[in-house]
């Protein structure tokens, strides 16, 4: 396969990398910082950018475990955020083959549609368990994730894109 051009070629993923970065996510969402619902979800953050850059180690399972934390935090209907970060991996694993080849904003555009419908699932999940509506300011965490998605790519690639061990016979 031909990379985009201008595009560097990354070194693999340390999968230590990637648990710790999802384990920072849910501690940042674990801040009891009151449930204020345009807050930005980072676990459905990370998710969504693992799932498109390794969707071969980051999954439904690991998605639906974590959204199980985030019900029982939360003290959600159990489920309500494991269906929403499922729904989510469904989404990033239809379109995670053409989204590296496009820019850091229009990934962010073409992640905006997936982080709301994600939104919106857990939303249904809760109107049609008897709870109230929270408000037009819930549209605005998909928003704020959107823009949050070029700062993540570039953090989180960060250390794929170190230079290879220098050795004196590869001229590379």
């Amino acid at each position: 396969m031909m990379m985009p051009r201008g595009q560097e070629l990354l070194q693999p993923v340390n999968p230590a990398f990637i648990v710790v970065s999802l384990v920072v996510a849910l501690a940042i969402n674990l801040l009891p910082l009151g449930r204020v619902v345009w807050l930005p979800d980072m676990v459905l953050l990370l998710l969504a950018f693992w799932g498109v850059h390794q969707p071969l180690r980051v999954g439904m399972g690991i998605a639906f475990v974590l959204g199980l934390c985030m019900d029982v935090h939360q003290s959600a209907l159990l489920g309500q955020h494991a269906l929403a970060y499922a729904t989510l991996m469904l989404g990033t694993s239809m379109i995670h083959r053409r989204l590296p080849w496009l820019g850091l904003w229009e990934q962010a555009l073409q992640m905006l549609p997936l982080l709301a419908a994600a939104h919106a699932v857990e939303l249904l999940v809760r109107m049609a368990s008897g709870g109230i509506f929270p408000g037009l300011a819930l549209l605005a965490a998909p928003l704020i994730e959107t823009l949050l998605w070029p700062l993540a790519s570039w953090i989180l690639l960060a250390p794929q894109r170190r230079p290879p061990d220098r050795d004196e016979n590869r001229p590379l």
